[in-house]
């Protein structure tokens, strides 16, 4: 199952985190208000595909959206973009609205947002799930390059 396969990665970095069952949610906004959080307290897990074919991990806070050219220079490419569902989901092990990189099936580089911080809210693995972690923890065990990289 998708939250165990989440919960040994997270025990195997040291991150500490908690799974929380809620309801399906129709946006990050309905699924922030369900958990209790604002939405700059989610973190959006993106998939983004480079044009070699490989992906990265971008970490971005709910309340706001990538950045391409702050991403593209940070990555040091001049192309990406966010690839299909079934993209993703290969990339991952992980369909859209579950991601993490946590217990990912490839272990992606990230690079996470400089504003996230502290307990934050984010993807479970499995739908009908929140996980929620400390941020400074989250990016630590995933060695993380934090950088501004949304609006």
């Amino acid at each position: 199952m998708s939250l165990e396969r989440v919960q040994e990665d997270a025990d195997e970095r040291g991150i500490g985190i908690e799974f929380v069952a809620r309801p399906a949610a129709g946006s990050l906004e309905e699924a922030a208000a369900l958990v209790g959080v604002a939405p700059a307290d989610i973190v959006k897990s993106l998939v983004v595909k480079r044009s070699d074919g490989t992906f990265l991990f971008a970490l971005i806070p709910g309340d706001r959206q990538i950045a391409w050219p702050k991403l593209r220079a940070v990555v040091g490419v001049n192309k990406l973009q966010l690839p299909s569902a079934d993209a993703a989901l290969a990339a991952t092990g992980y369909e859209r609205g579950t991601i993490t990189p946590l217990g990912s099936t490839t272990a992606w580089p990230v690079f996470a947002d400089e504003r996230i911080a502290g307990r934050v809210a984010m993807g479970a693995g499995a739908h009908g799930y929140s996980a929620f972690v400390d941020a400074a923890e989250l990016l630590h065990g995933l060695d993380a390059t934090i950088v501004d990289i949304s609006d």
